[in-house]
């Protein structure tokens, strides 16, 4: 995998693999935690995985969730990419949501929305994420939260810094009004670009109940739970996840 910098957006990127383009887009936990996927995409595609403005050091470029989607959009136009399949985890998801409301040259041939967020309904609320400590993360966010739980006090003080950064760039975009855009949800019913929802089960960030609710706001959505699985379900059940994603691909090339 090379990693290049765009000059114009300023973004950081990551590219593997060739044939049809996809663009992969991380959430707040960062690149290292859609590794998996861009890996198993490249296999049969020409994956882009951008690190977002403000994650792993890079600089803060831009201040919302929608600038991000601009840049994203603009990035496939500059390439003159058509009928790319965007997935997004988490904010990722959100994002590739923001993208699809805008995508007026329809350079976007598919969606995938792992338990992502960008949408608010009140019976659903999403958990307030900055209120929780480490072990109240890892109880919302995995099926298993003991075989991802990490003492604070265990990680190395880089890895640490590198985290709060992390932090800092999540709360710029996402905190106010929080992880959702109040204009979105109703724009989601002229998206006609076909797009699956994965969610885990076992997800108390945006629970399964908000996923369902998020996939009928679409024109064209389906929706599947995979099981054994939480906020991130390619982590703990990486092969069901894959094998949906991969038959979603097949269906829109």
């Amino acid at each position: 995998m090379t990693a290049h910098t765009q000059p114009q957006p300023p973004l950081t990127i990551a590219e593997s693999g060739s044939g049809p383009t996809v663009l992969v887009l991380h959430g707040g936990a960062g690149p290292a935690s859609v590794a998996d996927i861009a890996e198993h995409l490249s296999r049969s595609s020409h994956v882009i995985a951008p690190t977002h403005p403000g994650w792993n050091g890079t600089p803060l470029a831009f201040d919302s969730i929608g600038d991000l989607s601009r840049a994203y959009l603009d990035l496939l136009h500059d390439r003159d990419l058509q009928d790319v399949l965007v997935v997004g985890s988490s904010i990722g998801g959100w994002i590739a949501a923001e993208m699809a409301v805008r995508d007026h040259d329809r350079r976007i041939g598919g969606l995938v929305l792992i338990d992502a967020t960008g949408v608010w309904f009140d019976d659903d609320p999403i958990t307030d994420f900055f209120a929780l400590d480490a072990r109240g993360v890892a109880e919302h966010s995995y099926h298993d939260p003991a075989r991802f739980y990490q003492d604070p006090v265990d990680i190395p003080a880089a890895q640490s810094a590198v985290r709060q950064g992390n932090m800092a760039a999540l709360r710029t975009y996402a905190a106010d009004p929080y992880m959702h855009n109040p204009r979105l949800l109703p724009q989601l019913a002229a998206v006609t670009t076909p797009t699956l929802l994965l969610w885990g089960e076992s997800d108390r960030i945006v629970t399964p109940a908000y996923g369902a609710a998020y996939a009928a706001a679409f024109a064209d959505a389906r929706f599947e739970i995979i099981r054994a699985a939480g906020h991130l379900p390619h982590l703990e059940q990486p092969e069901a996840t894959f094998h949906h994603i991969d038959g979603f691909l097949r269906s829109v090339r």
